[in-house]
């Protein structure tokens, strides 16, 4: 719906409206798949509500808002970094090609270094921090991956249209947010079909 919402060029309270329901259904998602509980659920849970939060705070304006959502997506990676961890094959052997995240974040910095002022530091720490959780998921393979490749191109598109001066396209809100809701549903979906797998055998 709220890709819908964003395409049909509705008013803005309706569009954040709408985005603010979207992770609390994946949540809800997460906990009926999944009802007995366990640490790896509770740490996407964690992830998805952090998500929310971060969610919530960019719809606000100016450099505060933004600074207090990218903390809250910063502690969601985390929360993803841990899991991915714990989650069988992860943290033994990351492929060969998650090396691309560092030509990412080399190039992602030096493309946005000018437009982001006092914000270099914390959207650096923020990218280092996403490209290592993206590489993570690379070590899981299938979902979990193709999730954590679409996580950084959101936020790639996301802080190119903030920061980099006459970047703009007509359908810049979509992709950014087509590409999120994939990598959430996608990186949820590949750990609980992990967590079924392991639990089978």
């Amino acid at each position: 719906m709220h890709l819908a919402v964003l395409v049909g060029g509705v008013d803005d309270a309706v569009v954040t409206a709408t985005k603010v329901t979207l992770m609390p259904a994946l949540m809800l998602a997460v906990l009926v798949a999944r009802p007995r509980a366990s640490t790896a659920q509770w740490l996407l849970v964690a992830a998805i509500v952090l998500s929310w939060c971060g969610d919530a705070l960019l719809t606000g304006s100016g450099d505060g808002w933004f600074v207090a959502g990218l903390l809250c997506f910063l502690a969601a990676h985390v929360a993803y970094i841990v899991l991915f961890v714990r989650l069988p094959a992860a943290g033994r052997r990351v492929p060969w090609w998650t090396l691309a995240y560092v030509a990412w974040f080399a190039a992602f910095l030096a493309l946005l270094a000018t437009g982001l002022g006092g914000l270099l530091v914390p959207v650096a720490i923020y990218g280092a921090v996403l490209g290592a959780m993206a590489a993570l998921a690379g070590g899981l393979g299938g979902l979990v991956a193709v999730g954590g490749a679409l996580f950084v191109v959101s936020d790639s598109v996301l802080a190119l249209g903030r920061f980099l001066p006459g970047y703009e396209f007509a359908a810049h809100d979509l992709v950014v947010m087509s590409t999120y809701l994939a990598a959430q549903g996608l990186i949820a979906l590949g750990v609980l079909t992990r967590m079924v797998a392991r639990r089978a055998r």
